[in-house]
Protein backbone atom coordinates (compact mmCIF):
# COMPACT_ATOMS: atom_id res chain seq x y z
CA UNK A 1 0.00 0.00 0.00
CA UNK A 2 1.12 3.76 -1.06
CA UNK A 3 1.83 5.58 2.29
CA UNK A 4 -0.56 8.78 2.29
CA UNK A 5 1.94 10.94 3.37
CA UNK A 6 4.37 9.73 0.19
CA UNK A 7 1.41 10.78 -2.36
CA UNK A 8 -2.03 12.55 -2.77
CA UNK A 9 -4.81 10.64 -1.61
CA UNK A 10 -6.52 10.70 -5.03
CA UNK A 11 -3.75 8.64 -6.60
CA UNK A 12 -3.83 6.51 -3.53
CA UNK A 13 -7.41 5.63 -4.61
CA UNK A 14 -6.48 5.48 -8.19
CA UNK A 15 -8.49 8.70 -9.25
CA UNK A 16 -7.48 10.78 -12.09
CA UNK A 17 -7.19 14.51 -11.07
CA UNK A 18 -9.15 15.80 -13.94
CA UNK A 19 -11.86 13.75 -13.82
CA UNK A 20 -12.43 14.54 -10.21
CA UNK A 21 -12.04 18.23 -10.95
CA UNK A 22 -14.76 18.34 -13.22
CA UNK A 23 -17.25 16.66 -10.82
CA UNK A 24 -15.95 18.75 -8.20
CA UNK A 25 -16.91 21.90 -10.41
CA UNK A 26 -20.02 20.28 -11.88
CA UNK A 27 -21.45 19.90 -8.54
CA UNK A 28 -20.42 23.45 -7.32
CA UNK A 29 -21.37 25.73 -10.50
CA UNK A 30 -23.17 27.97 -9.60
CA UNK A 31 -22.50 27.91 -5.64
CA UNK A 32 -20.95 30.72 -3.40
CA UNK A 33 -18.46 28.51 -2.03
CA UNK A 34 -17.54 24.96 -1.28
CA UNK A 35 -14.70 22.06 -1.65
CA UNK A 36 -14.37 18.61 -1.55
CA UNK A 37 -12.21 17.21 1.67
CA UNK A 38 -10.91 13.72 1.38
CA UNK A 39 -9.62 12.07 4.48
CA UNK A 40 -7.65 8.85 5.61
CA UNK A 41 -7.32 8.15 9.22
CA UNK A 42 -5.72 5.81 11.53
CA UNK A 43 -6.37 5.49 14.82
CA UNK A 44 -5.51 3.15 18.07
CA UNK A 45 -6.77 3.03 21.97
CA UNK A 46 -5.48 1.11 24.68
CA UNK A 47 -7.21 1.10 28.07
CA UNK A 48 -5.10 -0.63 31.28
CA UNK A 49 -8.16 -0.97 33.79
CA UNK A 50 -8.37 -2.95 37.34
CA UNK A 51 -4.76 -4.49 36.41
CA UNK A 52 -5.32 -5.83 32.87
CA UNK A 53 -5.40 -5.07 29.61
CA UNK A 54 -9.75 -4.37 29.10
CA UNK A 55 -9.40 -1.91 25.87
CA UNK A 56 -7.00 -2.39 22.48
CA UNK A 57 -8.86 -1.49 19.09
CA UNK A 58 -7.38 -0.02 15.77
CA UNK A 59 -8.77 1.48 13.19
CA UNK A 60 -8.60 2.75 9.68
CA UNK A 61 -11.13 4.95 7.66
CA UNK A 62 -11.28 7.21 4.68
CA UNK A 63 -13.61 8.71 2.74
CA UNK A 64 -14.57 11.77 1.30
CA UNK A 65 -17.46 14.79 1.66
CA UNK A 66 -18.45 17.30 -1.23
CA UNK A 67 -20.43 20.74 -0.12
CA UNK A 68 -21.92 23.32 -2.08
CA UNK A 69 -22.43 26.36 -0.12
CA UNK A 70 -25.20 29.00 -1.18
CA UNK A 71 -26.17 32.01 0.66
CA UNK A 72 -26.81 30.30 3.94
CA UNK A 73 -27.63 26.68 2.46
CA UNK A 74 -25.37 24.25 2.34
CA UNK A 75 -25.54 20.69 0.07
CA UNK A 76 -23.64 18.21 1.71
CA UNK A 77 -22.67 14.62 0.24
CA UNK A 78 -19.95 11.68 2.18
CA UNK A 79 -19.08 8.55 1.51
CA UNK A 80 -16.35 5.60 2.51
CA UNK A 81 -16.35 4.67 -0.67
CA UNK A 82 -13.76 6.77 -2.57
CA UNK A 83 -14.08 6.30 -6.22
CA UNK A 84 -15.62 8.32 -9.32
CA UNK A 85 -19.28 7.06 -9.56
CA UNK A 86 -19.31 7.71 -5.75
CA UNK A 87 -18.31 11.22 -6.17
CA UNK A 88 -20.37 11.93 -9.50
CA UNK A 89 -23.36 10.75 -7.28
CA UNK A 90 -22.64 13.28 -4.81
CA UNK A 91 -22.15 15.82 -7.31
CA UNK A 92 -25.25 15.32 -8.07
CA UNK A 93 -26.83 15.80 -4.71
CA UNK A 94 -25.15 18.91 -3.62
CA UNK A 95 -26.21 20.56 -6.86
CA UNK A 96 -29.49 20.97 -5.36
CA UNK A 97 -28.77 23.45 -3.34
CA UNK A 98 -27.89 25.95 -5.99
CA UNK A 99 -31.53 26.16 -6.78
CA UNK A 100 -30.91 27.81 -10.22
CA UNK A 101 -28.59 30.62 -8.87
CA UNK A 102 -25.55 31.53 -10.72
CA UNK A 103 -23.14 33.29 -8.24
CA UNK A 104 -19.66 34.24 -7.73
CA UNK A 105 -17.65 31.60 -6.45
CA UNK A 106 -15.47 32.98 -3.64
CA UNK A 107 -11.85 33.12 -3.73
CA UNK A 108 -9.74 30.74 -2.72
CA UNK A 109 -7.50 30.94 0.56
CA UNK A 110 -4.21 31.52 0.47
CA UNK A 111 -1.52 28.98 1.01
CA UNK A 112 0.91 28.29 3.93
CA UNK A 113 4.53 26.79 4.55
CA UNK A 114 3.63 27.03 8.22
CA UNK A 115 4.18 23.30 9.16
CA UNK A 116 3.12 23.15 13.37
CA UNK A 117 3.50 19.65 13.24
CA UNK A 118 5.39 16.54 11.93
CA UNK A 119 4.42 14.02 9.49
CA UNK A 120 5.44 10.82 11.11
CA UNK A 121 2.82 8.56 12.07
CA UNK A 122 2.74 7.83 15.76
CA UNK A 123 0.85 4.79 15.22
CA UNK A 124 4.09 3.60 13.97
CA UNK A 125 6.39 4.62 17.04
CA UNK A 126 6.24 1.62 19.57
CA UNK A 127 5.23 -1.94 19.14
CA UNK A 128 2.29 -3.31 20.76
CA UNK A 129 3.83 -5.29 23.55
CA UNK A 130 6.15 -1.97 24.76
CA UNK A 131 3.10 -0.04 24.77
CA UNK A 132 1.12 -2.69 27.01
CA UNK A 133 3.88 -2.80 29.05
CA UNK A 134 4.25 0.67 29.64
CA UNK A 135 0.74 0.52 30.53
CA UNK A 136 1.17 -2.04 33.15
CA UNK A 137 4.18 -0.10 34.30
CA UNK A 138 1.96 2.94 35.07
CA UNK A 139 -0.50 0.85 36.97
CA UNK A 140 1.95 -0.83 39.59
CA UNK A 141 3.72 2.80 39.65
CA UNK A 142 0.60 3.96 41.18
CA UNK A 143 -0.67 1.54 42.96
CA UNK A 144 3.25 1.24 44.67
CA UNK A 145 2.04 4.80 45.99
CA UNK A 146 -0.10 4.56 48.51
CA UNK A 147 -2.15 1.71 50.02
CA UNK A 148 -5.50 3.59 49.84
CA UNK A 149 -5.28 3.31 45.94
CA UNK A 150 -8.28 0.95 45.17
CA UNK A 151 -8.07 1.17 41.32
CA UNK A 152 -6.39 2.60 38.36
CA UNK A 153 -7.02 3.20 34.80
CA UNK A 154 -4.55 4.04 32.12
CA UNK A 155 -5.60 4.99 28.69
CA UNK A 156 -2.87 5.34 25.68
CA UNK A 157 -4.25 6.84 22.21
CA UNK A 158 -3.31 8.43 19.11
CA UNK A 159 -4.60 8.77 15.87
CA UNK A 160 -3.23 10.09 12.26
CA UNK A 161 -5.32 11.75 9.88
CA UNK A 162 -4.00 13.36 6.32
CA UNK A 163 -6.36 15.56 4.66
CA UNK A 164 -6.66 16.82 1.49
CA UNK A 165 -9.07 19.57 -0.09
CA UNK A 166 -9.77 20.28 -3.66
CA UNK A 167 -11.85 23.12 -4.95
CA UNK A 168 -13.12 23.76 -8.12
CA UNK A 169 -10.65 26.42 -9.18
CA UNK A 170 -7.21 23.86 -8.99
CA UNK A 171 -6.37 24.74 -6.16
CA UNK A 172 -6.09 22.06 -3.31
CA UNK A 173 -4.60 21.85 0.20
CA UNK A 174 -2.77 19.15 2.45
CA UNK A 175 -2.14 18.28 5.84
CA UNK A 176 -0.32 15.65 7.49
CA UNK A 177 -2.14 15.61 11.53
CA UNK A 178 -0.85 13.26 14.47
CA UNK A 179 -2.43 13.07 17.88
CA UNK A 180 -1.74 11.89 21.03
CA UNK A 181 -2.99 11.60 24.14
CA UNK A 182 -2.21 9.72 27.88
CA UNK A 183 -4.78 9.62 30.83
CA UNK A 184 -4.34 8.28 34.33
CA UNK A 185 -7.28 7.83 36.37
CA UNK A 186 -6.69 6.81 40.59
CA UNK A 187 -9.61 5.89 43.10
CA UNK A 188 -9.03 5.87 46.61
CA UNK A 189 -10.22 5.30 49.50
CA UNK A 190 -10.64 5.46 52.87
CA UNK A 191 -13.15 3.45 55.10
CA UNK A 192 -16.59 3.81 53.44
CA UNK A 193 -15.49 6.96 51.44
CA UNK A 194 -14.22 6.68 47.86
CA UNK A 195 -12.53 9.86 45.58
CA UNK A 196 -11.49 10.16 42.11
CA UNK A 197 -8.14 11.96 40.72
CA UNK A 198 -6.84 12.08 37.09
CA UNK A 199 -4.16 13.65 34.72
CA UNK A 200 -3.85 13.57 31.13
CA UNK A 201 -1.26 15.41 29.02
CA UNK A 202 -0.70 14.93 24.64
CA UNK A 203 -0.52 16.80 21.83
CA UNK A 204 0.24 16.87 17.67
CA UNK A 205 3.38 14.59 17.74
CA UNK A 206 4.76 11.05 18.28
CA UNK A 207 4.57 8.85 21.60
CA UNK A 208 8.41 9.22 21.83
CA UNK A 209 7.83 12.60 24.52
CA UNK A 210 4.90 11.15 25.99
CA UNK A 211 6.11 7.96 26.83
CA UNK A 212 9.46 9.05 28.86
CA UNK A 213 9.34 7.85 32.19
CA UNK A 214 9.52 11.52 34.14
CA UNK A 215 6.67 12.65 31.60
CA UNK A 216 4.20 9.69 32.71
CA UNK A 217 5.53 9.69 36.33
CA UNK A 218 4.37 13.83 36.46
CA UNK A 219 0.95 12.90 35.27
CA UNK A 220 0.90 9.52 37.73
CA UNK A 221 1.62 11.99 41.02
CA UNK A 222 -0.77 15.21 39.62
CA UNK A 223 -3.80 11.84 39.41
CA UNK A 224 -2.47 10.79 43.29
CA UNK A 225 -2.09 14.05 44.63
CA UNK A 226 -5.63 14.82 43.81
CA UNK A 227 -7.44 11.75 44.61
CA UNK A 228 -5.47 12.05 48.28
CA UNK A 229 -6.35 15.70 48.48
CA UNK A 230 -10.01 15.34 47.71
CA UNK A 231 -9.79 12.52 50.27
CA UNK A 232 -9.71 14.97 52.65
CA UNK A 233 -12.15 17.01 51.44
CA UNK A 234 -15.02 18.66 53.40
CA UNK A 235 -18.66 20.04 51.84
CA UNK A 236 -17.92 23.23 49.67
CA UNK A 237 -19.91 26.15 51.34
CA UNK A 238 -22.74 27.57 49.60
CA UNK A 239 -23.57 31.64 48.32
CA UNK A 240 -21.67 34.37 46.91
CA UNK A 241 -18.32 34.92 46.94
CA UNK A 242 -14.83 35.72 45.23
CA UNK A 243 -13.35 32.93 43.23
CA UNK A 244 -9.74 32.60 42.31
CA UNK A 245 -9.45 30.20 39.27
CA UNK A 246 -6.33 28.62 38.77
CA UNK A 247 -3.59 28.65 36.03
CA UNK A 248 -3.93 26.23 32.72
CA UNK A 249 -7.14 23.94 32.47
CA UNK A 250 -9.73 26.59 34.11
CA UNK A 251 -9.39 28.19 31.29
CA UNK A 252 -11.97 25.17 30.07
CA UNK A 253 -14.18 27.41 31.64
CA UNK A 254 -13.60 30.08 29.97
CA UNK A 255 -13.80 28.26 26.55
CA UNK A 256 -17.46 27.44 27.74
CA UNK A 257 -19.07 29.91 29.12
CA UNK A 258 -17.19 32.82 26.69
CA UNK A 259 -15.42 31.28 23.99
CA UNK A 260 -18.84 29.63 21.88
CA UNK A 261 -20.36 32.95 22.59
CA UNK A 262 -17.40 34.53 19.81
CA UNK A 263 -17.83 31.77 17.04
CA UNK A 264 -19.31 33.62 13.83
CA UNK A 265 -22.61 31.24 13.15
CA UNK A 266 -23.68 31.76 16.63
CA UNK A 267 -23.29 35.48 16.07
CA UNK A 268 -24.26 35.88 12.67
CA UNK A 269 -27.91 34.35 13.75
CA UNK A 270 -28.12 36.37 16.31
CA UNK A 271 -27.56 33.60 19.36
CA UNK A 272 -25.33 34.58 21.18
CA UNK A 273 -25.43 36.56 24.38
CA UNK A 274 -22.59 38.70 22.10
CA UNK A 275 -24.03 39.21 18.89
CA UNK A 276 -24.60 42.78 18.39
CA UNK A 277 -22.02 43.93 20.90
CA UNK A 278 -18.88 44.46 18.49
CA UNK A 279 -16.42 47.66 19.44
CA UNK A 280 -18.50 47.71 23.11
CA UNK A 281 -16.78 46.94 26.37
CA UNK A 282 -17.30 43.21 27.07
CA UNK A 283 -15.53 42.51 29.98
CA UNK A 284 -13.23 44.10 32.99
CA UNK A 285 -10.15 46.06 31.85
CA UNK A 286 -7.35 44.21 31.29
CA UNK A 287 -9.30 41.01 29.97
CA UNK A 288 -7.83 39.83 26.64
CA UNK A 289 -9.07 36.23 25.25
CA UNK A 290 -7.01 34.70 22.29
CA UNK A 291 -7.77 31.94 19.50
CA UNK A 292 -4.73 31.23 18.53
CA UNK A 293 -4.62 28.01 16.23
CA UNK A 294 -0.50 28.38 15.51
CA UNK A 295 1.15 27.25 18.01
CA UNK A 296 3.80 24.53 17.68
CA UNK A 297 2.74 20.89 18.26
CA UNK A 298 -0.78 22.00 20.55
CA UNK A 299 -3.85 20.00 20.09
CA UNK A 300 -5.62 22.42 19.40
CA UNK A 301 -3.78 23.67 16.72
CA UNK A 302 -3.91 23.16 12.94
CA UNK A 303 -1.50 24.14 10.27
CA UNK A 304 -4.41 24.53 7.92
CA UNK A 305 -8.07 24.45 8.78
CA UNK A 306 -10.45 21.72 7.30
CA UNK A 307 -11.54 24.41 4.51
CA UNK A 308 -8.20 25.19 3.62
CA UNK A 309 -7.35 28.53 5.56
CA UNK A 310 -4.57 29.00 7.72
CA UNK A 311 -4.78 29.09 11.44
CA UNK A 312 -4.24 32.30 13.19
CA UNK A 313 -3.76 34.07 16.03
CA UNK A 314 -7.50 35.41 16.48
CA UNK A 315 -7.80 38.37 19.52
CA UNK A 316 -11.87 38.13 20.08
CA UNK A 317 -11.41 40.23 23.19
CA UNK A 318 -9.04 43.17 24.02
CA UNK A 319 -8.39 44.83 27.35
CA UNK A 320 -12.35 44.31 27.66
CA UNK A 321 -13.08 45.41 24.21
CA UNK A 322 -14.88 42.90 21.76
CA UNK A 323 -12.84 43.16 18.63
CA UNK A 324 -12.92 39.84 17.10
CA UNK A 325 -14.99 36.15 16.25
CA UNK A 326 -13.76 33.06 14.93
CA UNK A 327 -14.85 32.47 11.59
CA UNK A 328 -15.28 29.77 8.89
CA UNK A 329 -15.78 31.01 5.30
CA UNK A 330 -19.24 30.69 4.79
CA UNK A 331 -19.95 32.94 8.17
CA UNK A 332 -17.39 35.24 7.55
CA UNK A 333 -18.64 35.93 3.96
CA UNK A 334 -22.34 36.09 4.90
CA UNK A 335 -21.42 38.87 8.11
CA UNK A 336 -18.47 40.95 5.34
CA UNK A 337 -15.97 39.61 7.47
CA UNK A 338 -12.41 37.41 6.77
CA UNK A 339 -12.21 34.06 7.51
CA UNK A 340 -9.86 33.13 10.90
CA UNK A 341 -8.70 29.64 10.25
CA UNK A 342 -11.89 28.24 12.41
CA UNK A 343 -13.23 26.07 10.14
CA UNK A 344 -13.42 22.68 11.65
CA UNK A 345 -14.71 19.30 11.28
CA UNK A 346 -15.05 16.28 13.05
CA UNK A 347 -14.41 13.89 9.93
CA UNK A 348 -15.20 13.91 6.19
CA UNK A 349 -19.16 12.93 7.06
CA UNK A 350 -19.27 16.35 8.45
CA UNK A 351 -19.74 20.33 7.34
CA UNK A 352 -17.31 22.22 8.59
CA UNK A 353 -18.58 24.73 10.90
CA UNK A 354 -16.18 27.82 13.30
CA UNK A 355 -14.83 26.23 16.05
CA UNK A 356 -12.31 26.95 18.41
CA UNK A 357 -8.72 25.70 18.11
CA UNK A 358 -6.62 26.91 21.40
CA UNK A 359 -8.40 29.82 23.43
CA UNK A 360 -6.72 31.35 26.26
CA UNK A 361 -6.10 34.40 28.31
CA UNK A 362 -3.05 35.87 28.09
CA UNK A 363 -1.03 36.92 31.19
CA UNK A 364 -1.85 40.24 33.19
CA UNK A 365 0.62 41.77 35.95
CA UNK A 366 -0.77 40.26 39.19
CA UNK A 367 1.56 37.66 41.12
CA UNK A 368 -0.73 34.93 41.60
CA UNK A 369 0.56 35.00 45.43
CA UNK A 370 -0.94 39.02 45.83
CA UNK A 371 -4.12 37.74 44.25
CA UNK A 372 -4.96 35.03 46.74
CA UNK A 373 -3.74 37.28 49.48
CA UNK A 374 -6.56 39.56 48.73
CA UNK A 375 -9.23 37.34 49.01
CA UNK A 376 -10.69 37.33 52.89
CA UNK A 377 -13.26 35.05 52.18
CA UNK A 378 -13.71 32.46 49.20
CA UNK A 379 -13.15 29.68 46.87
CA UNK A 380 -9.60 29.04 44.99
CA UNK A 381 -10.79 26.55 42.17
CA UNK A 382 -7.78 24.59 40.47
CA UNK A 383 -9.48 22.32 38.40
CA UNK A 384 -13.00 21.61 36.32
CA UNK A 385 -14.83 18.24 35.42
CA UNK A 386 -18.06 18.73 33.62
CA UNK A 387 -19.89 21.84 32.80
CA UNK A 388 -23.16 23.02 30.99
CA UNK A 389 -23.62 27.01 28.88
CA UNK A 390 -26.47 28.06 27.30
CA UNK A 391 -25.05 30.09 24.54
CA UNK A 392 -27.80 32.22 24.45
CA UNK A 393 -28.14 33.62 27.58
CA UNK A 394 -24.63 32.89 28.69
CA UNK A 395 -25.76 30.94 32.03
CA UNK A 396 -22.69 28.37 33.00
CA UNK A 397 -22.51 25.99 35.70
CA UNK A 398 -19.19 23.86 36.58
CA UNK A 399 -18.47 20.99 38.79
CA UNK A 400 -14.80 21.51 40.77
CA UNK A 401 -12.86 18.41 40.92
CA UNK A 402 -10.35 20.23 43.06
CA UNK A 403 -10.83 22.99 45.14
CA UNK A 404 -10.10 25.03 48.40
CA UNK A 405 -11.40 27.46 50.51
CA UNK A 406 -9.72 30.98 50.69
CA UNK A 407 -9.53 32.59 54.22
CA UNK A 408 -8.06 35.81 55.11
CA UNK A 409 -5.87 35.33 52.19
CA UNK A 410 -4.15 31.77 52.78
CA UNK A 411 -5.17 28.46 50.90
CA UNK A 412 -7.43 26.29 53.58
CA UNK A 413 -9.71 23.06 53.38
CA UNK A 414 -9.86 21.14 50.38
CA UNK A 415 -13.43 21.14 49.15
CA UNK A 416 -15.75 18.21 47.74
CA UNK A 417 -18.66 19.33 45.53
CA UNK A 418 -18.04 22.84 44.55
CA UNK A 419 -19.81 23.94 42.02
CA UNK A 420 -19.40 27.60 40.22
CA UNK A 421 -22.71 29.14 38.44
CA UNK A 422 -22.98 32.47 36.91
CA UNK A 423 -23.74 34.14 33.41
CA UNK A 424 -20.29 34.44 31.10
CA UNK A 425 -21.05 37.58 29.57
CA UNK A 426 -21.55 39.12 33.44
CA UNK A 427 -19.04 37.22 34.75
CA UNK A 428 -16.20 38.67 32.32
CA UNK A 429 -17.09 42.39 34.58
CA UNK A 430 -16.04 40.67 37.87
CA UNK A 431 -12.76 39.99 36.76
CA UNK A 432 -10.66 42.39 38.96
CA UNK A 433 -7.50 41.05 39.03
CA UNK A 434 -5.23 38.99 36.26
CA UNK A 435 -2.43 36.66 37.26
CA UNK A 436 1.02 36.47 35.05
CA UNK A 437 1.34 33.17 35.34
CA UNK A 438 -0.43 32.12 32.18
CA UNK A 439 -0.72 28.20 31.16
CA UNK A 440 -2.03 26.26 28.91
CA UNK A 441 -3.73 22.55 29.89
CA UNK A 442 -1.83 19.86 29.18
CA UNK A 443 -3.54 18.53 26.07
CA UNK A 444 -6.52 16.37 26.68
CA UNK A 445 -9.59 18.72 25.66
CA UNK A 446 -12.39 17.95 23.52
CA UNK A 447 -15.14 20.10 22.42
CA UNK A 448 -18.34 19.52 21.66
CA UNK A 449 -20.95 21.32 19.35
CA UNK A 450 -23.57 20.37 16.96
CA UNK A 451 -22.91 16.64 17.62
CA UNK A 452 -19.12 17.01 16.22
CA UNK A 453 -16.13 16.85 18.74
CA UNK A 454 -12.81 18.26 17.60
CA UNK A 455 -9.34 18.74 19.97
CA UNK A 456 -8.94 22.20 21.43
CA UNK A 457 -6.51 23.53 23.96
CA UNK A 458 -7.59 26.22 26.58
CA UNK A 459 -5.60 28.09 29.30
CA UNK A 460 -5.34 31.18 31.56
CA UNK A 461 -3.13 32.82 33.88
CA UNK A 462 -4.72 32.91 38.22
CA UNK A 463 -7.93 35.18 38.13
CA UNK A 464 -10.30 36.78 41.12
CA UNK A 465 -13.33 37.25 40.02
CA UNK A 466 -15.86 39.32 42.63
CA UNK A 467 -19.27 37.95 43.47
CA UNK A 468 -19.53 34.32 42.12
CA UNK A 469 -22.04 31.98 43.09
CA UNK A 470 -21.08 28.98 44.95
CA UNK A 471 -22.98 26.18 44.78
CA UNK A 472 -21.95 23.37 47.96
CA UNK A 473 -23.21 21.42 50.43
CA UNK A 474 -21.91 23.14 53.25
CA UNK A 475 -22.44 25.76 55.73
Amino acid sequence: MTSPTATSLLDRANLDRTSVRNEVARGLKGADDGELFLEYNQSEALMFDNGRLKQATYDTSQGFGLRAVKDDAVGYAHSSDVSLPALIRAADAVGAVRGGYQGTFAAAPGHTNVRLYGDDNPLDGLGFETKVKLLAEIDAYVRDKDPRVRQVSVSLGASWQVVEIMRPDGESYRDVRPLVRVNISVVAGQGDRQETGSKGYGGREGYARFVETQAWREAADGAIRQVLINLESIPAPAGEMDVVLGPGWPGVMLHEAVGHGLEGDFNRKKTSAFAGLMGQQVAARGVTVVDDGTLSARRGSLSIDDEGTPTSRTVLIEDGILVGYMQDRQNARLMGMKPTGNGRRQDYAHVPMPRMTNTYMPAGDRDPAEILASVKNGVYAVNFGGGQVDITSGKYVFQCTEAYRIENGKIGAPLKGAMLIGNGPTDLHRITMVGNDVALDDGVGTCGKNGQGVPVGVGQPTLRMERITVGGTGG
